[in-house]
């Protein structure tokens, strides 16, 4: 990996541990979206000017790379998955308080994992995991959007502008939960699984 690269992911790390953030425990339900399962940067503060690219790129199987070498490390997918966003040109940045690099994104940036029903809650919730430790609520603000790219699986959008695409194994557990109309219910509303024609 070049010098310079190496140093920029270095400082970018750096910038991001070094904000602080209360750690907390809510319900999965409230927003804003915590994306990792832990409270999110402030990042509708932070308006740094873009530094360029730096290599960091998501695959269309959800892996995160940076200089053609996948990021294996949970906890710095995490770190990265928690400033990113989706900005007005249709580019994913990696925010900082002083600092912007642009991610290349092949399919969908976060996958849901995992699809369960909130325990004790009425009407019943199903609450989707990520792949970077944050949960979700099936609801009025994460709706299921087909995808045809991915045999028409769904994604879910979450707040800035992220997108969370189903992994096969939690779409089938999904399917399995359907009615034979092809749909489940959460938060009280019918939810189809496929378009309706």
């Amino acid at each position: 990996m070049p010098q310079g690269r190496s140093d920029a992911l270095g400082q970018l790390v750096a910038a991001v541990s070094s904000v602080e953030s209360n750690v907390d425990i809510r319900s999965p339900l409230a927003a804003p979206d915590w994306v990792t399962g832990k409270p999110p940067p402030p990042l509708d503060r932070w308006h740094p000017e873009h530094c360029g690219d730096i290599g960091m790129e998501i695959r269309a199987d959800g892996s995160w790379w940076h200089d053609g070498s996948q990021i294996r490390r949970g906890e710095l997918v995490q770190l990265f998955a928690s400033i990113l966003r989706l900005e007005e040109d249709g580019e994913y940045y990696l925010v900082t308080p002083v600092e912007k690099v642009v991610v290349k994104v092949a399919l969908h940036p976060l996958r849901v994992t995992d699809a369960e029903p909130l325990a004790g809650h009425s009407p019943e919730v199903l609450i989707l995991t990520l792949n970077t430790g944050g949960q979700i609520p099936l609801d009025n603000r994460h709706t299921l959007t087909p995808e045809p790219r991915a045999a028409d699986a769904a994604y879910i959008t979450l707040d800035n502008g992220l997108t969370a695409l189903f992994t096969r194994a939690a779409w089938y557990r999904l399917v399995e939960q359907a009615d034979e109309s092809g749909a489940i219910f959460s938060d009280g509303q019918r939810r189809p699984l496929l378009p309706e024609n």
